[in-house]
């Protein structure tokens, strides 16, 4: 099947979950447009950096498309240049006259994303890559109400689990399309390893049994029933080890010992490693507004890894594990998730699931791009 070749502009924050979009070429803000570019499309990204740091134009590796890439750097909420933002953004836009543009990464984009298309009469697609009334810019007056006004406008929304579809549709609803598509995962660099190379190569033990996770270790994030959980029964079995790697909360110390091993903050491929080195993976998200609408992007870098996991029982990795109930535990329970990670360590349970590349999970978002393209709309501001 033939289809038609778009202009497609994209438009999202620059920094995400800790890695810079553009010279990381990082994860679902990179994917999307890449793989757009790959199918045919011209695309073009615009990227807002908060932390101010570099601006600059790059032009990526588009397949049979085209992949350019531009950073604006804005000093973290400076209220003159993000204020004028829009209406330089729109001019740009102008000259590369867009069939579709799409509003990702947070409130501000989905908001200033539909504002945009609807001076430019194209078609709007919103990606929600989390519920954005979870995040501390919802806090901000007017933000909840502008992002659903966002979305309410949006030919297509795209939401990353199946429960936060049925939010949008029942909280906000939109006029297009609600469309779930999971973040997925570098399937070239989360593959399985030999176990006891990733271990060399991190400095772990060869011979202990290796229970951990990487991520934001942060106390809103989940983190906080692991360590309860470390410090009231698993460390009890001088078998278990501890290890951690990502960004700490101050709020929230990490464990301590000589079974607990923090990695610090690891890069891309690292984090498969250390992925392939463990033997049981923790997933442990709160039954919060993040943590029932989100798709734990670890999940998948855990499961392509082929590695033995255990997931809080909430939202989409409750849904994605309900086959294995015993490899799940109630949100926020530090004595269901040392049960259920021991259980792991005496059965070493792998979860057999196709973890999807980033191709396939564009392809059907590929024709309803097409589809709204043509779609009827009218102006509005």
């Amino acid at each position: 099947m033939t289809h038609e070749n778009l202009r497609v502009a994209f438009i999202c924050k620059r920094r995400y979950m800790g890695k810079d979009v553009i010279l990381d070429r990082y994860a679902r803000l990179y994917e999307i447009p890449r793989q757009l570019a790959h199918l045919g499309h011209d695309v073009s990204a615009w990227c807002l950096d908060y932390q101010g740091t570099e601006a600059g134009s790059w032009e990526h590796d588009g397949g049979v498309g085209r992949l350019r890439w531009r950073s604006q750097p804005i000093r973290p909420w400076f209220l003159p240049p993000l204020l004028t933002y829009p209406s330089r953004l729109l001019r740009q836009l102008q000259e590369f006259a867009p069939d579709v543009l799409i509003g990702a990464s947070d409130i501000p984009h989905v908001a200033i994303g539909s504002w945009l298309a609807g001076h430019l009469g194209c078609a709007y697609v919103a990606d929600l890559y989390d519920n954005f009334e979870g995040f501390g810019q919802a806090r901000i007056p007017g933000f909840v109400g502008a992002l659903r006004r966002g979305v309410r406008r949006a030919d297509l929304v795209i939401t990353t689990s199946e429960p936060l579809r049925e939010y949008v549709l029942a909280n906000y609803p939109p006029r297009g399309e609600v469309v779930p598509m999971p973040s997925s995962v570098d399937l070239q660099i989360f593959c399985p390893m030999d176990r006891g190379a990733a271990r060399r190569a991190l400095g772990l033990p060869p011979d202990a049994t290796l229970v951990g996770t990487a991520g934001g270790l942060h106390r809103e994030k989940g983190v906080e029933p692991l360590y309860e959980a470390w410090s009231r029964s698993l460390s009890k079995h001088d078998h278990i080890h501890l290890v951690l790697a990502g960004p700490l909360d101050p709020s929230c110390p990490l464990p301590t010992g000589d079974r607990v091993h923090y990695l610090g903050q690891l890069g891309h491929s690292e984090v498969a490693t250390l992925f392939n080195a463990l033997d049981v993976g923790v997933i442990s998200v709160l039954d919060t507004p993040f943590g029932r609408y989100c798709f734990p992007q670890k999940a998948y870098e855990m499961l392509a890894c082929r590695l033995p996991v255990v997931a809080a029982n909430v939202g989409a990795i409750g849904t994605l594990l309900a086959k294995y109930p015993n490899l799940l535990f109630a949100p926020g329970s530090s004595e269901g998730l040392a049960g259920a990670v021991l259980y792991q360590c005496r059965q070493g349970v792998r979860v057999e699931l196709e973890v999807q590349d980033w191709r396939a999970l564009l392809a059907p978002i590929n024709e309803r791009l097409t589809n709204i393209r043509h779609a009827p709309r009218g102006h509005f501001q």
